[in-house]
Formats: C-alpha cells, sequence, structure tokens
C-alpha cells in the first residue's frame, strides 16, 4: 500500500514529534518504507518570505515589491532560518550541513532577486511578470528548507531517505509543474526508499500564480496521482472534528471520522480548509480518499474524506464559520419580476474579482456575503452609483455541515438553538443537496453560536 503523506507547517516545527509518531513510531510491516511525504515549511516561515497570511504583516516579497530594504530582511530571514536549526540537533541534524544548505539558497535567491531587480529598472518588461517570479522563488526557500533538513535527520537516524527537490533552483528546464513532478519521481523505488519532496514545485504555469498560498497542498495532490497511490494522507496538528477546539473545548471538539469531498469543498469554501479545493478535486477524480490525521495522536485513525460517502444517520458532522465577513444587500424596486436581474451584479463581482460565500433573494433585494478583504471602495462605489439602495453589515457566517443533514428538524432544531440563546438569525440559506446550512448573524456572536450549535447537533445527538 503506497500513500502519499503531506506535514503541515506547525507539525513540521515540532520534528521530533513527527520522528516519534509519523515516521519511526508508526512504520509499517516492520518498514519505513512505501511512503512519499511532501513538507511544509516550519512554521511561519512562509510569512516571514511573503507577508502573514492572517495579519497581512509584510515579509520579504512585500518589501521587494515595494522596493524597499529586502537586503536586511534577507539578513534577518536566514538567521531565523538558521535558529531553527538548532532546534533540531538532538534528533541527528548535521547542523554544517543544514546551515551551508540554507545559507547558499538564501544567497542564490539575493542574486536572483538583484537580476529581477535590474530587469524591472529598465522598464522594458511586464512588471507584473517580474514580481510573480520573486515571489515563486521566495515561496520555494521555505519547503526547500524543512525538506532538506527532514531528509538529512532520517538519514542520520539510519533511514535511506531521498531529497526530492522540487524547486528547480538547480536547472533551467522549461517543464510544467506535472512534468516536473513526473521526472523527479520516475526512477525511484519507493519500497526501499523514502522520498521526501518540496512543497513547492516550479513549474511554467507558475504555482504561486495559480494557487498562491495553497501551493504544497496541490504538489502533494499532483503527486499522489502520479504515483498512483493507494491514500493521501495529510498530517496536521489537529483532527477535522465537529468544531474548532479553540473555541467549544477539546473535549468537545469531536473528530469526525467519515465525510466526502462535497463536505470538504463547503469548509473551503469558508476558509476552514480541510484540503484546498483545487488540491482535492484530481484525488476525487482520481478515487483517491484523503485520511487527515492529528500528528501528536498517531493511534488514531483520523477522518477519511472520499467520494461516496454519506452517513447512514441522518445528522451534523461539522460546525464552522467565519466572522471575517459583511454582508451586502442590493435593494432595488425596480428588481421585482425583472427577468436577469441580478446578472449586472454578477459581472460587477467578476471584475473586481470577487466570489460570494452565500446568496439570498426575495422580491426586490438580493443579499450576498463576501470576504472582508474583497471589500473595496471602488466595488461599493459602483454599485451604489448603479442600484437604488445598498446596506452594508460586518457579520459571522456560520455552517452546520453533514453528509446526510436531510433529516427534518434539523433546521427548526439549529434555529430554535439560536433562538433560545438570544441569537437572532439575518439570513439563511441551505441547497437542495441539503449538505450545509448557513446561517448569518451578529458577528459578535460568533463564537457564541458555534458552542452552541456545537453542542445542540453534534455532541448531544451521538
Amino acid at each position: 500500500m503506497l500513500t502519499v503523506e503531506k506535514i503541515g507547517g506547525s507539525s513540521m516545527s515540532k520534528f521530533q514529534d513527527v520522528l516519534e509518531n509519523i515516521i519511526i513510531g508508526q512504520k509499517r510491516n516492520k518498514s519505513y518504507y512505501d511512503r512519499i511525504f511532501i513538507v511544509s515549511a516550519y512554521d511561519n516561515v512562509t510569512n516571514w518570505l511573503l507577508e502573514h497570511k492572517k495579519t497581512k504583516e509584510p515579509g520579504i516579497y512585500q518589501k521587494f515589491l515595494k522596493g524597499e530594504d529586502y537586503e536586511s530582511a534577507l539578513n534577518g530571514l536566514l538567521k531565523k532560518l538558521l535558529d531553527i536549526n538548532r532546534t533540531f540537533a538532538d534528533i541527528k541534524l548535521d547542523l554544517k550541513a543544514a546551515d551551508e544548505f540554507i545559507t547558499n539558497r538564501i544567497e542564490r535567491a539575493r542574486s536572483i532577486l538583484h537580476n529581477l531587480e535590474n530587469v524591472l529598472a529598465t522598464g522594458y518588461v511586464n512588471k507584473q511578470n517580474i514580481l510573480l517570479a520573486a515571489r515563486e522563488i521566495l515561496s520555494s526557500i521555505g519547503e526547500a528548507h524543512s525538506a532538506f533538513n527532514s531528509v538529512n535527520i532520517l538519514v542520520n537516524n539510519g533511514i535511506n531517505a531521498i531529497f526530492v527537490d522540487l524547486c528547480g533552483f538547480d536547472d533551467s528546464e522549461y517543464l510544467s509543474i506535472d512534468e516536473r513532478i513526473k521526472k523527479a519521481f520516475r526512477n525511484i523505488d519507493c519500497t526501499c526508499s523514502l522520498p521526501v519532496a518540496t512543497g513547492y514545485t516550479k513549474g511554467t504555469e507558475g504555482i504561486m500564480r495559480e494557487f498562491d498560498r495553497g501551493y504544497s497542498e496541490v504538489t502533494f495532490s499532483k503527486i499522489a496521482v502520479e504515483v498512483k497511490a493507494d491514500e493521501a494522507v495529510i498530517h496536521k496538528e489537529f483532527h477535522l472534528s465537529s468544531a474548532d477546539p479553540d473555541i467549544v473545548g477539546i473535549e468537545k471538539s469531536i473528530p469526525v471520522g467519515y465525510t466526502n469531498f462535497n463536505v470538504a469543498d463547503q469548509l473551503a469554501d469558508i476558509g476552514m480548509e480541510a484540503i484546498h479545493p483545487k488540491a482535492s478535486k484530481p484525488l476525487e477524480i482520481s478515487g483517491i480518499n484523503i485520511r487527515i490525521k492529528n500528528t501528536f495522536e498517531p493511534d488514531h485513525p483520523g477522518t477519511v474524506i472520499s467520494k461516496n460517502y454519506i452517513c447512514s444517520q441522518s445528522k451534523v458532522e461539522i460546525i464552522s464559520g467565519t466572522d471575517k465577513v459583511y454582508a451586502i444587500e442590493i435593494h432595488d424596486p425596480l428588481m421585482v419580476g425583472e427577468v436577469g436581474f441580478d446578472l449586472g451584479i454578477m459581472q460587477i463581482l467578476q471584475r473586481y474579482q470577487i466570489s460570494y460565500i452565500l446568496k439570498t433573494t426575495n422580491a426586490n433585494s438580493i443579499t450576498q456575503v463576501i470576504w472582508e478583504s474583497d471589500l473595496k471602495t471602488e466595488f461599493i462605489s459602483e454599485l451604489q452609483n448603479k442600484y437604488y439602495e445598498i446596506t452594508l453589515k460586518p457579520v459571522a457566517i456560520i455552517c452546520a455541515l453533514g453528509t446526510n443533514i436531510a433529516k427534518p428538524g434539523i433546521l427548526a432544531k439549529a434555529a430554535s438553538a439560536l433562538s433560545e440563546n438570544h441569537i437572532n438569525i439575518e439570513c439563511v440559506s441551505q441547497s437542495l443537496k441539503q449538505v450545509n446550512m448557513q446561517f448569518v448573524i451578529n458577528r459578535e456572536d460568533y463564537r457564541k453560536a458555534i458552542v452552541i450549535l456545537n453542542d445542540v447537533l453534534c455532541v448531544n445527538d451521538i
């Protein structure tokens, strides 16, 4: 049984646990092999390289973009990466080799950035393409660092590990992402070796350009499909659970166990990715199941995401959501009975590259929920100039998800629980597929609502 396994950044930063729980402690059939690992950068490294994913604090790329002192930032990054190396000395990382590798990679990246800066200064090239190239180069550093270190540690612990560097720093081959992966794994025998691949893959289409921060999961997915894996495993620092343990508490955060790709897509739509949707589709089409495991509970089977799973019992499996959204209501008396009225709204959304999470309508109003980060002044101004009345409201969205929630009373049970706790529902949405009930509520009620619905629909419904 060949598995392709991805290790997330938070888990990578605790590689002592990865070594014990996933690689050495969990070896199968007295063998370390028949597995391929794809590794993310250590925790926060990609934030330092690009920008912080949540706070948007600028990293090296943002400094390069704005013509600021990225040189000093690169120096600071190298010091941080060398400090990370020292945290693995106790598990046999060869510090001299590791320090030399990452120092060399940083210096080569610095040289390329200098060249790109000089090309930009000529004014003869498309600025956007040069900036995208810089983003690609910087992105690759984190995964190269963690993959090299991982292989070095494994070899020094007696395991025949192979460093599969998909970053393309050592070649100028004009390969697509798929071609590079195919070439890299063509002659690797996984029965007697343990490949560790970078989560970043260099390709002509640009993996950052296509997938941005979801690129390591895309690499993971493409490798699994290429080698025809029996299962794709994602090791995270938590289980895929009924609700966020930081909100409801670990004792009430129940591992899901089984779900399907449809529910995984619903989670991704609200930013709670079990896996990036563009990474899950190839696996779904190829019939490769995904298993989400907790790095720190190696004996737990985790949660399996498969194509056709439907729970035999009608129940809610997951409560999730976000409080980083806005509701936009377009009200216009001319809307009633007007065929295609919302086409104009969709065209404006498309022009600003905005995707909505929820949409509800009545005779003369359309309400859409979008990410707060997409709320641009020009976008709102265009809506206000075209339509009779525009209302904006900061809100939260709460979702009750499951593979089989088509049962009379579940919607009423959820709404009653919110009402009894004085939480007003601003909007509600549920499609015919009935895998996702969505409630729009006031932002200040977000965490409270998660706890309530998890208690009523998940914990007390076991």
